[in-house]
């Protein structure tokens, strides 16, 4: 039993503990909580540690280090002890996310050993619906992307994350693990586009799935096609499944200097219920 104030890299047989943890907050623990639901807590399953900070001997905080380095209910004491821990480990993660409170202090505390960072993202508006939309109808081109048009989908993916992010998915092994990273949201079924002559007009996908939440990423329309309204039919279709079929509540975070998408999310539902950080490298 531990007694006193510490952090550990946890294991398999603490799942139990972990998992009580992330479903304090489901709605904003649901990337990592779909990680660990799949994999456990084994690291080279997860795909990266995770850090638990213990108080009087009961698991009270986690940071998930992996491609991303994620706080998860953690105060500033947690805060702390996560820091030191990865400056003691050095930078292996591209990002660092999560709530933009607990982010903006780890941030803080990491800055000058991991910076300079390439670009602080300070707040990201997290939204959510638990209802269809009302207003806008779903546009019934948009469907499931099937196995056999990986290869259609992937252009615009691969789009979609240079411009969002600021660089190519394929640099560094060649794009690999992207590619395995799409093709495992196709073949689950949780990718979604209007496909038009072989092309794709719009495109989302279900990034992260539990049975409180689920989290919906990579929404994006192709140029020629932007301000037709796409983005909310588009929506409305991958929310009609979501809800339906996944989780009751779906989720997403959004840059909020990208007021036409924080206005098109409203205009199917969702509301903003707090905020994300985002630092990336």
């Amino acid at each position: 039993m531990l007694t006193t104030t510490t952090t550990r890299v946890l294991e398999p047989g603490d799942l139990e503990a972990a998992l009580e943890v992330l479903n304090r907050d489901p709605v904003t623990n649901a990337f990592v909580a779909s990680r660990v639901n799949v994999a456990g807590l084994d690291p080279w399953r997860l795909g990266g540690e995770m850090w638990g900070w213990y108080a009087g001997g009961r698991l009270t905080s986690l940071c998930y280090a992996g491609a991303n380095l994620v706080p998860i209910c953690a105060g500033p004491e947690a805060i702390r002890a996560f820091a030191e821990r990865a400056r003691r480990t050095g930078r292996r993660c591209s990002s660092i996310v999560g709530p933009a409170e607990s982010t903006a202090e780890l941030w803080s505390l990491l800055e000058r050993s991991w910076g300079p960072a390439r670009e602080v993202r300070a707040r990201q508006p997290l939204m959510v619906t638990r209802a269809l939309p009302a207003e806008v109808a779903p546009d019934p081109l948009v469907r499931r992307v099937r196995r056999d048009e990986i290869d259609v989908i992937m252009p615009a993916c691969v789009a979609m994350f240079t411009e969002e992010v600021g660089v190519s998915p394929l640099a560094g092994d060649g794009g690999l693990l992207y590619q395995a990273r799409v093709a495992e949201l196709v073949t689950t079924g949780r990718s979604f586009a209007r496909i038009e002559n072989g092309r794709v007009v719009f495109k989302a996908e279900i990034g992260a799935v539990t049975r409180h939440a689920c989290q919906i990423q990579g929404v994006w329309v192709a140029p020629e096609h932007r301000g037709r309204g796409l983005s909310e039919t588009g929506m409305s279709a991958v929310l009609h499944y979501a809800l339906r079929d996944v989780s009751p509540v779906a989720s997403l975070y959004v840059n909020d200097y990208n007021a036409p998408a924080r206005a098109a999310y409203r205009r199917v539902g969702f509301t903003e219920v707090g905020a994300f950080m985002s630092v990336l490298f």
